[in-house]
């Protein structure tokens, strides 16, 4: 009888999670997994009011459209910084994510959003995805859904910290018993390294680059600490003192002394939300190590240096870039035992399935 109830209203209506991401959105289709996975870039005309294109089209247009197109990231650390356009941008992964699926009722949405964001930032997250066809809208700290992406015990009496650097935001935290006991979210992340990088050769080899390009460079040849085999990229800007194109070589070194005080930002938060932490968790911490997600992972040694600097051990998640997303979809497969750690939803009652 359950599976039948449950086979009907998978046919009335969809479940769809999504990881509103600064940098990248990844959005989560109960039965389907993830199908989405594109930047959070949104391509306007301004003579017409019309979106363009949104996503990895959009992405490719930054830096390249003519006066009256203008392409924006509409989240800014990790909350909207432009409502039209995120609702815009919501509407068209709705869109896709229910393509080719007849619908007699709009879905229900679970949303992913930065720890300790305040609750008119929130609203605005859970208007603009209501506003759009959902007919049901639930709101989930990002760090939890990450922690539950990579199949940490976050009901469980037992301390679990996650460090979840996306690209607007990190987003640190010790989690227990299905909650969030110490947190600290930084405008430091993925965003922040890229302005390092494109300020650093700005000032030191008097080239001015895009964010792009400086992006290219940090994942290709970033690092935290000193490589056996020292990297290095050839990168093309204008040169600030002719005006003129010209390409110069950066090693990885140039991008560790670029990164090293935003870095040092986050093992300095890290190591305060560990200093406030009861003492019984901290055990298990040390016990469990620390565990790394969103692309911020990615960057080389990281891992390394936070295990050295905290004294704890510290691992990278398993494809660091979806932990938040298959969290959303871990979490709506069963929305009976995670509906408590949700910080916002529509109806006063759990779901029975």
């Amino acid at each position: 009888m359950k599976e039948q109830l449950e086979k009907i209203r998978r046919w009335i209506s969809s479940d769809i999670g999504i990881d509103l991401g600064t940098a990248n959105t990844l959005v989560y289709v109960r039965g389907k997994g993830i199908i989405i996975n594109e930047p959070s870039v949104v391509a306007v005309n301004q003579k017409t009011g019309q979106v363009v294109a949104v996503g990895n089209e959009a992405k490719n247009m930054l830096g390249r459209t003519p006066s009256h197109i203008v392409a924006t990231r509409p989240l800014v650390g990790g909350v909207i910084s432009d409502f039209e356009v995120t609702e815009e941008m919501i509407a068209h992964l709705i869109r896709r994510a229910e393509e080719g699926a007849k619908k007699i009722v709009g879905p229900r949405v679970l949303v992913g959003i930065p720890c300790g964001i305040t609750n008119v930032e929130a609203r605005a997250v859970r208007d603009a995805t209501k506003n759009n066809g959902a007919r049901e809208v639930l709101i989930v700290e990002q760090p939890l859904a990450a922690a539950i992406g990579i199949r940490l015990p976050v009901h469980e009496p037992v301390g679990n910290m996650i460090i979840d650097i996306g690209g607007g935001t990190t987003d640190i935290a010790v989690i227990s018993l299905g909650g969030i006991v110490r947190s600290k979210t930084l405008k430091i992340a993925g965003d922040r390294l890229n302005n390092d990088i494109v300020s650093y050769i700005r000032n030191e080899f008097k080239i001015l680059i895009g964010e792009k390009t400086a992006e290219n460079l940090k994942i290709a040849i970033g690092s935290v600490n000193g490589e056996k085999i020292p990297l290095e990229a050839s990168v093309r800007g204008r040169d600030l003192v002719t005006g003129l194109p010209r390409e110069v070589i950066v090693t990885d070194s140039d991008i560790r002394e670029a990164i090293a005080q935003s870095i040092n930002m986050i093992i300095e938060s890290a190591t305060e939300v560990i200093e406030t932490t009861p003492p019984e968790l901290i055990s298990d911490i040390m016990h469990r190590g620390i565990y790394l997600s969103g692309g911020g992972a990615l960057i080389k040694g990281l891992a390394e240096v936070l295990s050295e600097q905290l004294k704890t051990p510290v691992y990278v998640a398993e494809d660091p870039l979806s932990a938040v997303a298959r969290g959303t979809g871990i979490i709506l497969e069963d929305l009976k035992r995670f509906y408590e750690i949700l910080i916002e939803h529509d109806n006063a009652l759990p779901p029975t399935n």
